[in-house]
């Protein structure tokens, strides 16, 4: 039987977006984040997180310190008894100054590449699987893998919500968890 699975973008969703978000001590978990992450768990679902991290090809930080975070924000989870499946990022920007990430790929959301690779690796049902973000292009991505998505009004949300394809508009991820995805699944 094939998994039902939430994606989670990470900066604006899990954690205030400061911009660039790269150093554990800016690492800030919206309060609503754990409970949130809760329910999804207890009623089944595979928990991930699909970020770009463009930081990381323009210069502004290494994959050393994302995976500095990363650690950290799974720690973070752990400690609620929250299991994240798998962090998905992508390193790469087209106008970046790092030569092997200054590229066009398929995993830089509006692209799907990361989700995709998700479904391939866990079994992933789409029809049954929901993607929370902040911004249109994480919609994107979700739709072109035929997954439902929430825009929430936090981090960057709401400069897109009059111009997004989202099938819930929520305030932040309790919301889009509470309102939509249980709701819905």
């Amino acid at each position: 039987m094939k998994n039902k699975a939430v994606f989670l973008d990470r900066d604006g969703v899990i954690n205030k977006d400061y911009g660039y978000v790269h150093r554990v001590e800016d690492f800030e978990v919206y309060p609503q984040v754990f409970p949130a992450l809760r329910k999804l768990q207890e009623a089944g679902f595979k928990l991930f997180i699909v970020t770009n991290q463009s930081g990381i090809a323009v210069g502004y930080y290494t994959e050393e310190d994302f995976k500095k975070v990363t650690d950290y924000m799974l720690l973070l989870f752990d400690k609620e008894g929250i299991k994240i499946e798998k962090v998905y990022y992508c390193p790469h920007h087209p106008e970046g100054i790092i030569p092997e990430l200054t590229k066009k790929c398929d995993c830089r959301k509006p692209e799907s590449g990361m989700i995709k690779q998700a479904i391939k690796e866990f079994n992933i049902d789409p029809k049954k699987s929901f993607l929370i973000g902040d911004k249109e292009t994480d919609i994107q991505a979700a739709h072109r893998e035929g997954i439902k998505a929430a825009l929430v009004k936090t981090g960057q949300g709401k400069k897109y919500v009059n111009q997004t394809s989202a099938d819930y508009i929520a305030e932040d991820i309790l919301d889009a968890v509470e309102n939509f995805i249980l709701k819905s699944a």
